[in-house]
C-alpha cells in the first residue's frame, strides 16, 4: 500500500482526529458508515492517483518509470532494521534509541546499493542473467573481503557471516517486486552453522572452487537479478554516474568507441560485447 501511495497510484486522505470531518470526495459515504461503526468521526479515504491509469494505458517507458519509483520505496524499506532489532532498541519511554540500535540510514542504503551494483557486475561478467544465480556468501564476501587478502581473518569471517544474514533478510523483501529471484538460506542450516562455515561457503563456491557441490551451495542462499532487475539496477547505477555495461549496447558503434568502452568491462562482458559487435 505504501508503494502505491509513494508511486502516485493512490491518493490517501488521513482521518480528521477532531472527528468533525476529513476530506470529502470519492468514498466519503463509505467513510461515514465506517466512522459510525468506530464510534464517530470521519474515516480516511483512498482514491485513484493520477498515475494509476499508466499501469494499463501507459507507454512501456512510463510503466518502467513507475516500477523504478516503486523500487526506490522497497529499497528504502529493505535498509530499515528488522522488527526484532527495533523492539530491542526501545527505551523506557517507548521511543527508538538510535544510538543503541547502531543504525545509520545512509550507511545502510549505501551498503545495499553496493551489493546490488556488485550483483549486477557479477551477472554481466557471466554474460547475462541466464548464466546462473550467485551464491549469497560470494556476494557478501565481495562487500567485505579485501581483494588482496589471502586467508581471511576471524574478524573478516564474522563480517561476511553478518553481511550474508542481512542480505538474506533484504532479498526476501526485494523478490516480490520482481528485482531478483532468490533462494533463501536454509533455516536448518542457520541453526547449525557458525560464522566460519558461512564464510567458507563463500570461498568454496567461488570460481574454480570445488569444496561444495551445487546442493551444498544452494543451502547458503542463491540470488539472481531478473531481466527487469538488470534494467533497474543499471538505471540506478547510470543515474549515480557509475559505469554499468550492458552487453549489446555498442553493436552499432565504431571500433574506437568499442575499444574505449570494453577496456573497463569485466572480461566475460567484454568478450560478449566484442562478439556481438
Amino acid at each position: 500500500w505504501r508503494v502505491a501511495v509513494d508511486t502516485g497510484l493512490v491518493d490517501v486522505t488521513e482521518p480528521d482526529e477532531g472527528g468533525d470531518g476529513g476530506a470529502r470526495g470519492v468514498g466519503a459515504a463509505h467513510g461515514d458508515q465506517a466512522g459510525d461503526q468506530d464510534g464517530g468521526g470521519e474515516s480516511g479515504t483512498a482514491v485513484p492517483g493520477e498515475d494509476l491509469a499508466l499501469v494499463t494505458g501507459g507507454a512501456p517507458g512510463e510503466v518502467l518509470d513507475l516500477w523504478l519509483a516503486a523500487l526506490d520505496t522497497v529499497l528504502a524499506d529493505a535498509a530499515v532494521p528488522d522488527l526484532d532489532d527495533l523492539v530491542d532498541a526501545l527505551d523506557a519511554g517507548g521511543e527508538i534509541d538510535f544510538d543503541r540500535l547502531d543504525w545509520n540510514p545512509g550507511r545502510e542504503a549505501d551498503f545495499l546499493d553496493g551489493v546490488l551494483a556488485n550483483l549486477y557486475l557479477l551477472t554481466v561478467s557471466g554474460h547475462g542473467a541466464s548464466e546462473g544465480p550467485i551464491p549469497l556468501p560470494v556476494l557478501a564476501a565481495s562487500m567485505v573481503v579485501p581483494e588482496d587478502m589471502g586467508e581471511p581473518t576471524d574478524a573478516v569471517l564474522e563480517q561476511v557471516s553478518d553481511a550474508m544474514m542481512r542480505l538474506d533478510d533484504q532479498f526476501r523483501q526485494l523478490e516480490p517486486i520482481g528485482l531478483v529471484e532468490f533462494r533463501p538460506v536454509d533455516e536448518a542450516l542457520m541453526a547449525e552453522a557458525d560464522e566460519e562455515e558461512f564464510a567458507a561457503a563463500g570461498s568454496a563456491s567461488g570460481p574454480g572452487a570445488g569444496g561444495f557441490d551445487d546442493e551444498d551451495v544452494s543451502r547458503y542462499g542463491l540470488v539472481r537479478l531478473t531481466p527487469l532487475g538488470l534494467y533497474g539496477i543499471r538505471a540506478r547505477m547510470l543515474e549515480a554516474g557509475v559505469t554499468a555495461p550492458a552487453v549489446g549496447e555498442l553493436a552499432d558503434k565504431g571500433a574506437d568507441a568499442l575499444l574505449d568502452a570494453v577496456s573497463g568491462y569485466p572480461e566475460g562482458a567484454a568478450q560478449a560485447e566484442i562478439e556481438q559487435w
